[in-house]
Parts: C-alpha cells; sequence; structure tokens
C-alpha cells in the first residue's frame, strides 16, 4: 500500500459563497464516507486559502527566521486535501476522478515516496 496526496490549489477554484461552499460539502460527503467504509482514507481538510496561512519561515545562519510575509514566491497554494492509503496509482486516480466530479474542481494526485524501513 502506498500513500496518496489528492489536492487542489486555492487558485483553481473560483470564489464560492457561504451556501456554495455548503453544496460542495454536501456533495463530496458521500465520496468521504465511501473512502472511509472501504478503508483508503486517511485524513482531509477543504478549508485551506490565503486567510489562514499563519507564518512564512526560512533558514538563516542554520536558524529559523519566521515573518508574516513575504509568502513563497508563488501565486498558488494550498486549498484543500485528501491523503488516502491505496494498493496503486489507478486507484488514487479512480478517488481523485471521484472528488473532482463531487466538487467540480481540479484535483493533483502525489504519491508520497516510500521510505526504507529501518
Amino acid at each position: 500500500m502506498a500513500q496518496y496526496l489528492i489536492a487542489f490549489n486555492d487558485e483553481w477554484v473560483p470564489e464560492h459563497t457561504p451556501e456554495e461552499i455548503g453544496r460542495k460539502s454536501a456533495s463530496v460527503k458521500p465520496v468521504i464516507d465511501e473512502m472511509k467504509e472501504t478503508g483508503v482514507f486517511l485524513f482531509s481538510n477543504g478549508g485551506i486559502d490565503a486567510s489562514t496561512v499563519v507564518c512564512s519561515v526560512t533558514a538563516q545562519d542554520g536558524e529559523p527566521v519566521f515573518s508574516d510575509g513575504p509568502y513563497v514566491e508563488s501565486k498558488e497554494h494550498l486549498g484543500g486535501f485528501c491523503v488516502v492509503e491505496v494498493p496503486d496509482d489507478e486507484t488514487a486516480r479512480h478517488w481523485a476522478g471521484r472528488l473532482a466530479v463531487a466538487l467540480d474542481w481540479p484535483q493533483e494526485v502525489h504519491r508520497f515516496p516510500r521510505m526504507p524501513r529501518a
């Protein structure tokens, strides 16, 4: 089994009213419930946007330097994600497709590297 990150960037999604977000939550709930029932669901959160940024941190002379900004040089930032544990890429693609259809916005799939056993 491998773990996969299924995620979307906030910039990929147009602005939504609270009512629209409520409808999106209702439409994706059956997919998340099915993920849980099949045992592939590990964790998710879809409430990330520019307003949730706590800080930016860089390393300087071996020490962390925290600031409110500027943030990492990117116009894109994570909007939400789901981590699943499934047997293969095809199964991860299946669940990403289900999420993309339920939410009606793009998803991206990343396989976490397998860590060598100690």
